[in-house]
């Protein structure tokens, strides 16, 4: 349970943090006449998002991020902006993403095995083969939710039913498929900055088809993903095989991420809030996940990278110190000085308030 919670909590804090992603994203109602479908209560159509049995198809997903995320490399759909992904899946496990970035793409396929990654820029691939006790690796399942409604819908749900106020409100026609909107709004006891979560629930497969996010104070979507078209049925098994380009660097997950603890400044981010035992303060939309920076990590960044970090971060001070504030409109993180580090998609005064108990 308790990394499911982390899991939930990283990506309401939107971390970007390398490959770490926010889910969280928004799209306004599809155009043309809303369908004419069968009464379901709200409970009822949240049991059956649960339930439904994943199913095979391909699509293309379409993001306009109004986030104030910066640009992240692995991951260009997170960054503000309008772009675009391809997904496929058999629904047994297996899948490809495709992530245009410019005129390079990002290649992920699961063969059910070994999940390879492949940038076409640098002709870099990485292998992961899966383990005995399979889970999914963390970089291919943080750009899956990325660009998925399906999956992050699913994550929505499963962790934030209890802590909202959940409505069916209406009907809505995504990717020429009809569907219901799934209303999750947080109760009024949660200290959030995300008004309502609308998700458009297929009305045949009960599988999500598109994620919003509205938060307090702003009358725009934070941020748009949803299918744009999707073919629902088996896919060329093909589309799920991989053989690494002629030339290729093959190389693992454990080397990249060595690799890139030597060069980029959130590394000791991303240790500190996605390590083995993270500290986790309140419950709900208002959890906050609480860490330290590792002390060489905070004395080893580049002046490029520290350059990049005062750009995107407005300096604080409190009762519990000082350091810097990182702020989008769903996320805020707070670093203090001393490495100490709290994020959550809460007001800043929450963090204030939770910092203090950081180990």
């Amino acid at each position: 349970m308790i990394n499911r919670k982390v899991t939930l909590a990283a990506a309401a804090a939107g971390v970007v943090t390398g490959a770490a992603g926010l889910s969280l994203l928004a799209m306004p109602a599809g155009a043309g006449q809303p369908p004419s479908l069968p009464a379901v209560s709200a409970e009822t159509l949240v049991e059956q998002v649960l339930t439904a049995k994943p199913a095979a198809f391909g699509g293309t997903v379409e993001v306009d991020n109004k986030l104030g995320l910066p640009a992240i490399s692995e991951i260009p759909q997170l960054a503000d902006g309008k772009h675009s992904a391809r997904i496929w899946t058999d629904g047994n496990g297996k899948l490809r993403l495709a992530l245009p970035n410019g005129q390079s793409e990002q290649t992920i396929v699961d063969d059910g095995k070994t999940t390879w990654s492949w940038n076409s820029q640098d002709n870099e691939v990485t292998k992961s083969e899966h383990k005995a006790d399979p889970r999914p690796d963390k970089e291919q399942a943080q750009e899956q939710k990325a660009v998925d409604p399906a999956t992050a819908a699913k994550e929505i749900v499963t962790q934030t039913k209890e802590f909202s106020d959940i409505t069916v409100d209406g009907t809505a026609r995504v990717a020429n498929r009809a569907a219901y909107e799934l209303v999750l709004t947080p109760k009024a006891s949660e200290k959030t900055l995300v008004r309502e979560v609308r998700i458009a629930v297929d009305s045949e497969l009960k599988m999500p088809l598109r994620v919003a996010v509205l938060t307090n104070g702003a009358a725009e979507p934070a941020g748009t993903v949803g299918f744009s078209s999707i073919n629902v049925g088996p896919q060329d098994p093909k589309l799920f095989e991989f053989t690494p380009p002629a030339n290729a660097k093959v190389t693992t997950p454990e080397a990249k991420e060595a690799e890139a603890r030597e060069k980029l400044p959130e590394a000791g981010l991303e240790a500190a809030l996605q390590g083995e035992d993270p500290q986790l303060f309140g419950t709900g939309w208002d959890t906050v996940i609480g860490g330290r920076i590792p002390a060489e990590a905070m004395t080893q960044v580049p002046a490029e990278a520290q350059g990049l970090v005062d750009r995107f971060t407005k300096k604080v001070s409190g009762s519990w110190g000082s350091g810097k504030l990182f702020t989008t409109k769903v996320a805020t993180i707070l670093i203090a000085d001393d490495g100490r580090v709290v994020a959550g998609a809460v007001p800043e005064q929450v963090l204030f308030d939770t910092i203090g108990q950081v180990k």
